[in-house]
């Protein structure tokens, strides 16, 4: 097997991703992704520090006032589709996905029904839109020294504050972003 057939067989889902200095100024800039699903067309993600302007009660007017639910902007594609990642919840949702030990992706409609009836999961935040990438794309981005790939922790997902998720989730390496070059010493 050489290595490019290596390459295509690796995985990336269920790890952060987490844009390094080279990304700086643009959309991807400062922005950390969990990667809920990647094979050889590609891969799906959700950014998981950038809050939206709206709260999810102004897309749900008949929620409980007091619902605990953020809302974040989960990527520029598809804005309007709602996804949720939370804690593991008594019941499954329809087409939930276990992305790791403590933390589900789930885009039905029966979490609003959850969140309306105050029986939501204990950890659970709500994101507009995703992050798609097409085959071989996130590879390349990688190799080209854009991304910064670590482990998920529920604790980085639900607890850290948003602007300190990235360097939370570098230092899961043991990684302080601060002393990263803005360029690749390869260029």
């Amino acid at each position: 097997m050489d290595t490019n057939d290596q390459t295509i067989q690796q995985t990336f889902q269920n790890q952060f991703l987490i844009g390094l200095p080279s990304l700086r100024g643009g959309y991807f800039g400062d922005s950390i992704y969990i990667i809920i699903e990647h094979d050889l067309d590609g891969a799906f993600g959700l950014v998981i520090n950038q809050p939206a302007e709206q709260s999810l009660s102004d897309l749900f007017t008949d929620l409980p006032i007091d619902i605990d639910c953020p809302l974040l902007i989960g990527g520029p594609v598809e804005q309007n589709r709602l996804f949720f990642l939370h804690s593991p919840a008594p019941e499954q949702y329809r087409s939930s996905i276990k992305i790791a030990e403590n933390i589900s992706m789930t885009a039905s409609g029966d979490v609003i029904d959850a969140l309306k009836a105050g029986q939501a999961p204990k950890k659970i935040i709500a994101l507009l839109g995703y992050a798609g990438w097409g085959a071989q794309q996130l590879e390349h981005e990688i190799r080209e020294d854009a991304w910064l790939l670590t482990p998920t922790s529920s604790d980085v997902v639900f607890n850290e504050p948003y602007a300190t998720r990235p360097q939370a989730a570098a230092k899961l390496l043991g990684i302080d972003l601060a002393l990263i070059a803005p360029r690749a010493g390869h260029d």
